[in-house]
């Protein structure tokens, strides 16, 4: 077991039992969760300052929707992403900014506009958007998307042993990441639920998570209204998945897990609070 390091981003650190809120603005038309709520530039803005005003401490844009669909290449990332990144650092200068791309054109804009963290949720298919982070002085997340190319879902995924691959994974890129110059408290590593692994491979990461913790690693977990958690309760839709995702947010923080990516930052604020009062008395 590795001594749990500080993350720093933007002048705040959050140590070891410290939880900060990633609240989710989908600059998509096609989002899962949302259908386009906050496609609009104006909407995609003042949803971020919803978000803050309800507790996030990170906002984390991105302009590509996770699942299959329509095609959106760098340039229209870009154009999604960048004067969102712009207007909502305007707006709020203290905030955490994180932008969810797996490219590293995409990166060095988002940079420029104010992002404080690179969310590269399909795990390292861009080598170069490390080296952006480095460059930038900007923090990255590290994630495990069991190798397959971004946006699509993998038929019959298998592991030995899941847990074990999500570790020598993404601890091997957070290792390159400091190699190339990012800071050692500005890596996370995340498990990325449902992203190349099926339901089993989710719940047993949601199970085993103190694993990812011992390494020292601060762990990010995205489990806000996932498939893995209407499956889990009996094959519910994404609107009634809210309870079933507070649930996995307490536990995973209980094992240890440090930033919480959701839809709901006032939920999630509410049930973190819950578990450190717990876990303190």
């Amino acid at each position: 077991m590795s001594t749990p390091s500080a993350l720093r981003l933007r002048g705040r650190t959050f140590g070891p039992g410290d939880f900060a809120v990633m609240a989710v603005v989908n600059r998509t038309p096609d989002s899962f969760y949302d259908r386009g709520a906050t496609f609009g530039f104006t909407a995609a803005v003042d949803a971020a300052t919803r978000l803050i005003d309800e507790g996030a401490d990170i906002v984390d844009i991105g302009g590509v929707k996770a699942g299959p669909g329509d095609v959106v290449g760098p340039a229209e990332e870009i154009d999604r992403v960048a004067g969102v990144v712009a207007a909502v650092r305007a707006r709020h200068p203290d905030v955490i900014i994180s932008v969810d791309t797996w490219r590293s054109e995409v990166a060095k804009v988002v940079a420029d506009a104010g992002a404080d963290l690179l969310n590269d949720t399909w795990g390292g298919v861009d080598p170069g958007l490390a080296e952006v982070a480095g460059a930038y002085g900007i923090g990255l997340v590290c994630a495990h998307a069991g190798r397959v190319e971004p946006r699509t879902r993998p038929h019959r995924i298998g592991y030995a042993d899941v847990v074990a691959d999500v570790i020598g994974y993404t601890t091997a890129l957070a290792e390159r990441a400091v190699s190339l110059g990012v800071r050692r408290d500005a890596v996370l590593i995340d498990p990325a639920h449902d992203f190349g692994k099926n339901t089993w491979h989710s719940l047993e990461v949601s199970r085993r998570l103190g694993e990812l913790v011992a390494t020292g690693w601060p762990v990010l977990v995205a489990v806000s209204n996932k498939d893995f958690v209407g499956e889990a309760l009996g094959g519910l839709p994404v609107e009634r998945r809210h309870e079933g995702t507070l649930a996995t947010l307490a536990v995973s923080a209980v094992q240890g897990a440090r930033v919480f990516r959701v839809h709901d930052a006032a939920g999630a604020r509410a049930a973190l609070a819950a578990v450190g009062r717990l876990r303190d008395a």
